[in-house]
């Protein structure tokens, strides 16, 4: 194709063009206008024609030309709008296929929800839930959710909100499934959280300033909001300029956790708000999409100074929605870092387990992005980390749980942990300081040289000594050897002993 227009006079004396097909014997041809047609892309999709102008000379003037040229756009137009809807409906079928496989694969299967439906549940006592200074780390999986089933029951969710038993079990061993095995940001961190939140509504006295359907958000929340976490953070996601960044341009992992946890719930079986009314399920909806949405880190230091204000203003009831959100958001933030506020030996466990996930991220982006993480992703400066625990609990920790504690007595426990577990750390921050001095270093390097040596001598003495007939006890020998590496070796322990969760991490 050419791709030119055509106006053709005296189509019966042209040889440029012929007659393909049968056509009626007495309908003749006399003139012929052609017009191509192009697609957005300046591609000939078709050709527009027509033939014998109805006046005496069959003519098609100028005029005629131009207005044909314009229906011949129009006719491209019409043509691409109506393959881009096709197209679009094949995308939409696909769609529909992958939610479906998705959905399947995503959802707990019916031999697992029977299996945890006929299970007896221990009491939250046995679990030992309203407990500050609970851990999951002596829980099996199954466990996990059983005691999430205990946390519904005994808040009295599942009769108030009329959750049938199954569709329970069902969304919360669904809900730990769209859980990736990353190393912190897992399901038995989202189930931490939600044990805390029972911790700070049942022991804590937050339960007079919230209303059951805001309970049941927050619980909701805490286990969904860090739904397919894929061991990265926001500023990671922005960087790689991934899908999550291009669909969402702040707080982007929140987000997702957010939109996750609607896909489950609106897959079948997996509806827990089936029972709630209209305005009902909208509220709670409200509450859950803030919630997740506050644990960005970002969003807690821009609402955090209104919190206080209102805690320092004598606030008690937080009636008001605005108050209330504010309140919801600042509760979300301290039971997601509350593995700070527990007793010193779990903290420290747990701090291995974020820092070994950040290095893992720190790793990536040296190899993808081909530049230096941040100290607290670098695995380089893995000996700083108590120095940075300290820098965390400072600006992030200690002001929010020392704002709880003014509100309410019951949630000083939360603060008096993180006290001292800030000692702990600045305890090992200041040992790893003096441990990274020079001197220190070079006589830590002295002592190791004289224990090898001793050793030496030892092993060489040891073999002469079975040779030769015995001279001294074994408790001689003991005492000689105890005035000499065994000294050395106290004193390398006694430095270097404090710091061994610096080289752990």
């Amino acid at each position: 194709m050419t791709g030119e227009t055509i106006n053709m006079d005296d189509f019966a004396s042209q040889n440029r063009f012929v007659i393909d097909g049968e056509t009626d014997k007495d309908h003749q041809i006399h003139s012929i206008l052609c017009q191509p047609i192009y697609n957005s892309e300046r591609k000939i999709i078709g050709v527009a024609q027509m033939i014998n102008r109805t006046t005496d000379d069959h003519l098609f003037t100028d005029q005629d030309e131009n207005l044909f040229e314009a229906f011949a756009i129009f006719c491209g137009l019409g043509i691409h709008n109506t393959q881009m809807y096709e197209n679009a409906l094949r995308l939409m079928a696909k769609q529909q296929v992958a939610l479906e496989v998705l959905s399947y694969h995503a959802t707990a299967q019916k031999d697992e929800v029977e299996k945890l439906k006929g299970k007896p549940i221990a009491s939250v006592a046995e679990f030992k839930l309203e407990s500050f200074a609970f851990s999951d780390f002596n829980l099996t999986e199954d466990e996990t959710v059983q005691a999430s089933i205990r946390m519904f029951m005994d808040l009295n969710l599942v009769d108030r909100f009329h959750i049938p038993y199954k569709v329970l079990c069902r969304w919360l061993l669904s809900v730990r499934k769209n859980y990736r095995p990353v190393i912190y940001h897992n399901w038995r961190h989202a189930f931490n959280v939600a044990q805390t939140m029972f911790s700070l509504i049942k022991a804590g006295g937050m339960m007079t300033m919230l209303t059951q359907l805001e309970v049941m958000g927050l619980i909701v929340a805490c286990l969904c909001h860090d739904l397919d976490h894929r061991g990265t953070n926001n500023t990671f996601q922005t960087k790689t300029a991934s899908p999550l960044a291009l669909l969402y341009s702040t707080s982007t992992m929140e987000h997702h956790h957010f939109d996750h946890s609607i896909m489950i719930l609106n897959s079948e079986g997996n509806n827990i708000f089936q029972a709630l009314s209209p305005e009902e399920y909208r509220d709670v909806i409200s509450v859950l999409e803030g919630a997740i949405l506050s644990t960005d880190l970002a969003i807690y230091f821009k609402k955090r100074n209104g919190f206080f204000s209102l805690v320092e203003s004598g606030e008690k009831t937080f009636q008001k929605p605005a108050d209330k959100e504010l309140l919801r958001g600042m509760m979300m933030t301290a039971c997601d870092v509350s593995a700070i506020a527990k007793p010193w030996d779990i903290q420290r466990d747990v701090a291995e387990l974020v820092f070994s996930e950040f290095f893992e991220q720190g790793d990536m982006e040296r190899q993808q992005l081909q530049e230096e993480p941040i100290a607290m992703m670098d695995r380089k400066k893995r000996d700083e980390l108590p120095k940075m625990q300290v820098g965390f609990i400072d600006a992030i920790c200690m002001p929010v749980y020392k704002s709880f504690a003014d509100l309410t007595p019951g949630l000083k426990p939360l603060m008096d942990g993180v006290v001292h577990n800030r000692q702990e750390w600045e305890s090992l921050a200041k040992e790893q300081e003096r441990l990274s001095t020079p001197d220190l270093q070079n006589n830590v390097k002295k002592d190791e040289k004289k224990y090898l040596a001793l050793k030496k001598a030892n092993e060489s003495k040891k073999s002469t000594e079975a040779q030769e007939p015995q001279q001294t006890t074994s408790t001689d020998t003991g005492r000689r050897r105890k005035s000499g590496s065994a000294k050395v070796m106290e004193r390398l322990t006694s430095r270097q002993g404090k710091s061994s969760i610096c080289s752990v991490l």
